[in-house]
């Protein structure tokens, strides 16, 4: 069969999803990418002239990382070659650069290689390639979801050109839904379906960016509808079902959320806070990891300025540990509100951080005699203990030398007067004021 489609009493039907029917063919008909393949971009002026480099596209699912591969493969001289990490081994590798040789030596062509989800070769084959990228051998395109300074190995991510894609916006997710919904070629215009811009706006909303998620949805609730139908929100939430969490517990992803979800609670915003910790726990998430995160908060960034704070994040994550989800959520979101509410101090990270800055530039930092273990026979007749100020017999607080003679005069805790830390820190300071008068 020639076509593409064929029809059943008289309705067409595609034997091709309709994701890779509707793949662009052209830099200028992909959407929501513009910062890297629109027409004042790197990217668009190299292909043009068909001179592109090594390049790594790195974004999310659906972003546009194999359009962009299959654009450039239409639009180059060059012998283009397709390999997906997955399945692919080091014989593939070594097959490609053989024929690449060939077509460079023979025709003076060039050959891309354009490599699906790089991040799946493991550090020998991502080696393997580094020669050949290096001497121009090969022009390498590399597609990966993941963070490329964890999963690409440093010398090669220094060969190759980093370009950045993002999720789509919803406003060029739901423009590429209206052309395939329209579109009477590659689309679904000849069934002649009918969608408002609120239905592809619950579409684009389950997608969270990914355009071929976004389609593959699109495809399937429409052909719950008869000819000429309306596309409603029911059919898409019977397709769909609940919302498809895109958060992944292995990928960078996770350690964005992370990350967000801790400045949110050293920023003081209760709400945000709240957000990303729904995010973590809809996502999978443990509770245990959860926990060790709101632990760590509490000491770094609330601290001495309210130290129940760390109390409070213990006994959450006791008690969700106890109890289980979905009860934990509720030890836990108390704990992620007393921490965002609780005034803020990095004294003691800052304190011990400048401490051990110090003590790692040597090792024989000495103790003074007096402080030194007096416990056992002859301890005194080598100065052990000797003249140490015991500070209990003098109220609790005793002027004395504690740190090394070299580093005398050093300061690493510097209070911050905030919340109880004031206080803490007012009486170290009448202390040391009368030590100096």
């Amino acid at each position: 069969m020639d076509s593409l489609f064929d029809y059943d009493n008289g309705k067409p039907v595609s034997y091709a999803p309709l994701a890779d029917r509707m793949r662009p063919e052209r830099l200028e008909d992909i959407l929501g990418q513009e910062g890297a393949v629109g027409k004042n971009s790197f990217l668009y002026r190299m292909i043009e002239r068909d001179t592109i480099p090594s390049i790594l596209l790195f974004g999310p699912p659906g972003c546009g990382k194999t359009t962009i591969a299959s654009v450039i493969a239409k639009m180059t001289h060059s012998h283009f070659v397709k390999l997906n990490a997955t399945a692919s081994g080091t014989k593939d590798i070594r097959d490609v650069v053989s024929h690449a040789k060939e077509e460079l030596s023979y025709y003076q062509r060039r050959t891309i290689v354009f490599i699906d989800e790089i991040h799946r070769f493991n550090k020998g084959q991502q080696d393997l390639l580094l020669p050949y990228v290096e001497d121009g051998t090969i022009i390498l395109i590399g597609a990966t979801t993941e963070n490329p300074y964890f999963e690409i190995n440093r010398p090669l991510l220094s060969r190759v050109r980093l370009i950045r894609l993002q999720a789509l916006p919803e406003s060029a997710e739901i423009e590429i839904l209206r052309r395939a919904l329209t579109d009477k070629v590659k689309g679904l215009g000849n069934y002649g379906y009918q969608a408002s811009d609120d239905v592809l706006r619950t579409i684009s909303s389950y997608a969270s960016g990914d355009i071929r998620m976004a389609l593959n949805l699109l495809e399937q609730a429409s052909s719950l509808l008869p000819m000429k139908g309306t596309l409603t929100d029911r059919e898409i939430k019977e397709v769909a079902g609940d919302h498809a969490s895109v958060y992944d517990k292995n990928s960078d992803y996770h350690y964005d959320i992370v990350s967000a979800f801790i400045k949110s609670m050293r920023g003081s915003d209760p709400d945000g806070a709240l957000h990303y910790l729904a995010r973590m726990i809809n996502g999978g998430e443990k509770t245990s990891f959860i926990s060790r995160r709101i632990m760590i908060c509490a000491a770094e960034d609330v601290g001495l300025a309210d130290p129940r704070a760390l109390q409070v994040a213990v006994a959450a994550a006791q008690a969700s540990e106890m109890v289980g989800l979905p009860e934990a959520r509720i030890p836990l979101a108390e704990a992620v509100l007393y921490i965002c509410l609780a005034p803020k101090s990095n004294s003691a990270v800052m304190g011990i951080d400048n401490a051990l800055a110090e003590v790692k530039t040597r090792s024989d930092w000495s103790i003074p005699d007096y402080l030194k273990d007096a416990h056992y026979s002859g301890a005194h007749e080598m100065g052990h203990g000797n003249g140490y100020l015991y500070p209990h017999d003098f109220g609790g607080w005793v002027d004395q030398q504690y740190i090394p003679d070299e580093l005398k005069g050093h300061v690493y805790y510097k209070p911050v007067r905030n919340g109880e830390e004031a206080s803490l820190s007012h009486r170290w300071e009448e202390r040391t004021n009368k030590k100096q008068e």
